[in-house]
């Protein structure tokens, strides 16, 4: 009642599902054009962005969405999480893409399906596990980083774990007040694990097997 920190709660919920929801929609679509041709490159390029500093990426990004009038918007927070969400949902997808026998693939062009139709109607149903682990490996990396949210937030767009830091102060630290933060953070992984908990494993293994 004292603080903001249901509200904050609320954005980080707001990005993470946004960035989680974009990163899905790009993953998607490159681990079946990258399973299918095999091209190892443009998967190994969102690798590499997602391996390089987060320093390196702030300037540029405040300066462009300063200029877009976007900064401290949750605009801006679900697209720069894109960055981390993205590589998981990529290099997580394509053991299962891998594994879509080619010949169902073949049976779809020959049927007349367009790229986009056999993505949706034939190969998707098969990945479903693997769209489940990589929502929820996106999902927690996204609600955890804490970098992108401390410099590109505003007010209206922090997020949970930017303010639970507000309890910290240079004399005292509020460890109550802290800890109840800390347990909110944690709450929303832990309960989406358990819910699909069973899915989740066998999509884990699944992906380990076939990879």
């Amino acid at each position: 009642e004292r603080t903001d920190f249901l509200e904050n709660t609320l954005n980080s919920f707001i990005v993470s599902s946004g960035s989680t929801l974009l990163g899905l929609a790009l993953a998607i679509p490159a681990a079946f054009a990258v399973s299918w041709h095999r091209w190892i490159w443009p998967a190994t390029i969102t690798l590499l962005a997602r391996m390089a500093p987060g320093t390196l990426f702030l300037l540029p990004w405040f300066i462009m969405f300063s200029s877009l009038k976007l900064a401290g918007t949750h605009t801006a927070l679900i697209v720069t999480h894109a960055v981390i969400t993205l590589p998981i949902a990529l290099w997580t997808l394509l053991p299962f893409f891998d594994s879509v026998p080619r010949e169902l693939i073949e049976a779809g062009q020959i049927d007349g399906c367009r790229p986009m139709s056999i993505l949706l109607r034939v190969v998707l149903p098969v990945v479903v596990p693997g769209i489940v682990v990589a929502t929820i490996l996106s999902f927690v990396f996204s609600w955890n980083y804490f970098l992108f949210a401390l410099v590109l937030s505003g007010i209206s767009s922090k997020t949970a774990i930017v303010a639970s830091f507000n309890f910290i102060g240079e004399g005292v630290t509020n460890w109550g007040s802290l800890m109840a933060a800390a347990t909110v953070i944690a709450l929303p992984p832990i309960v989406l694990t358990f819910m699909i908990q069973r899915r989740l494993v066998s999509g884990l293994s699944f992906g380990a097997v076939k990879g």
